[in-house]
């Protein structure tokens, strides 16, 4: 996984492990286009995660490619990686459906398993707020995608930051206050850091949030992309949007195709001052990350189940119980229907494909509770064993004994 540019999975040859040597690099979202969801908000697309399996005389790539999903690739040639299979989020989320909750998926493809026969994928997405940010642009009647600063408050939990847009410029330096109630600024990203940003626009007063929009191109992960945006503060709650969502905002015609061929450094046409449109930024309960079960196969993957622990779509549960997301799943070396999951402070949870559906047989969650992250299997005498690591306790070893 490299995390430094859009070619993001990179292959290693390794023969000599003390000079391994890159062979090859890919972008997915550019190779294989149609693995995307465009247009429905799964706008934050990277690697996260992947395995690779010998299946007969061919080996596949099983990737987790966040909001585009998880994707099948013949790696069989690795200098010439071939598309199989990839998977798209259910709309409405059918696990929140199952809970009475009719929320649009968050996407969030962690980490995937082929099960021992192949029959079947195991996947988990992973998501650790169980509240989602339904951010809409009043005037135009449209919703956009709002990432939340890394460590800054966001939305009032089931509460919303309504307000009018005013453009602050890159607010590199000091930032116009606010001239009147309810007021939103909008900065563009570039030049100096999102901190600098926020601090100055801090400093200005009188503002409900903050809001960034990317720049152009310059080093690749501008215009239309979704980054993560490191930014801490106590005070005020900052996000992260689009190039073409802020251009948006102040009625500006927005050229793709000329930000993608900029240089990163032309700013916005627009007057810092500019009173732009009405933006409304709604928290909503649509619980936290959990497990998909998908048919193996070619072209489009079929969703056969979900599966999620019952608190993460309870709202009682949203905080001061630890983080109740799925973490990832270990498939069994022994048996074709059985799962280990590391839940976080769900604990260690063991599931069976029964006629296709995921059913939970077993799990552990320890006096004190429990902070799991990673599962392993392994064999030792003829006996399956899992290895959990708990980030607060250190390493348990666990073994299955139900039916």
């Amino acid at each position: 996984v490299d995390d430094e540019e859009a070619t993001d999975v990179d292959i290693m040859d390794i023969t000599n492990p003390r000079s391994p040597v890159k062979i090859a690099e890919y972008d997915l979202a550019a190779r294989f286009p149609q693995i995307l969801q465009e247009g429905v908000g799964l706008d934050s697309v990277f690697h996260h995660d992947m395995i690779v399996k010998q299946i007969g005389s061919r080996f596949f790539m099983l990737v987790s490619y966040w909001d585009a999903g998880y994707v099948v690739l013949d790696v069989t040639d690795p200098t010439n990686v071939t598309y199989v299979a990839d998977s798209d989020f259910t709309f409405p989320d059918p696990e929140a459906a199952e809970s009475g909750l009719t929320v649009d998926p968050e996407g969030n493809g962690h980490e995937a398993e082929f099960t021992l026969d192949n029959e079947y994928i195991v996947a988990a997405d992973e998501d650790f707020d169980p509240y989602k940010v339904v951010a809409t642009n009043v005037d135009d009647g449209t919703e956009f995608t709002a990432i939340q600063g890394s460590d800054v408050p966001g939305v009032p939990v089931g509460g919303s930051i309504d307000g009018d847009t005013v453009y602050v410029g890159l607010a590199c330096s000091a930032v116009l206050p606010a001239t009147g109630p309810n007021q939103i600024a909008v900065a563009e990203r570039g030049v100096c850091t999102f901190q600098q940003k926020y601090d100055n626009v801090v400093t200005a007063g009188g503002y409900e949030a903050l809001i960034v929009f990317n720049r152009e191109q310059g080093a690749g992960d501008g215009c239309d992309t979704l980054i993560s945006m490191l930014v801490s503060g106590e005070t005020l709650p900052a996000f992260f949007v689009t190039r073409r969502v802020g251009f948006d905002f102040f009625d500006v015609a927005y050229d793709d195709a000329a930000c993608l061929a900029g240089d990163g450094t032309q700013t916005a046409p627009v007057t810092p001052g500019t009173i732009g449109d009405t933006v409304s930024l709604e928290s909503i309960f649509d619980g936290w990350g959990y497990v998909h079960l998908y048919e193996n196969g070619e072209g489009k993957l079929t969703e056969l189940d979900t599966y999620a622990i019952p608190q993460a779509h309870d709202d009682d549960f949203a905080s001061g119980f630890g983080d109740l997301s799925v973490h990832e799943a270990a498939t069994s070396l022994e048996d074709d229907r059985l799962v280990y999951f590391a839940y976080y402070a769900g604990g260690f949870r063991v599931a069976r494909i029964v006629a296709d559906e995921l059913q939970e047989v077993g799990h552990f969650i320890d006096e004190g509770g429990n902070n799991f992250w990673g599962a392993q299997v392994f064999d030792r005498g003829g006996t399956e064993f899992v290895a959990a690591s708990d980030r607060d306790f250190g390493l348990y070893i666990f073994e299955y004994t139900g039916p």
